[in-house]
């Protein structure tokens, strides 16, 4: 999966958000507020380009105190509101 082309992560009043940039997202009205990990992990995500959510898991373990099982879990449930969301393809 990837992320969708147009979204990009700003901040916004000390807010970590996603926001539509470009024509192709001109439909999308709103703005989608993270957390430092959940802006971490969309960071991640755009770096790596194509990404499974074992390879974000992967990245989490590496870089933060967490369980393989916990982040996997955490990541599904991350990306499966993103993909609802409209923001990955």
């Amino acid at each position: 999966m990837k992320q969708k082309k147009g979204f990009v992560l700003r901040e916004v009043c000390g807010e970590k958000v996603i926001v539509a940039e470009g024509i192709e997202t001109i439909d999308f009205g709103k703005l989608i507020s993270l957390n430092d990990t959940a802006a971490w992990i969309w960071e991640k995500a755009s770096e790596l380009g194509d990404f499974t959510a074992e390879q974000l898991a992967e990245a989490i373990c590496s870089d933060y105190d967490v369980e393989a099982d916990r982040a996997l879990s955490d990541v599904k449930k991350l990306l499966s509101e993103w993909q609802h969301s409209g923001l990955l393809e």
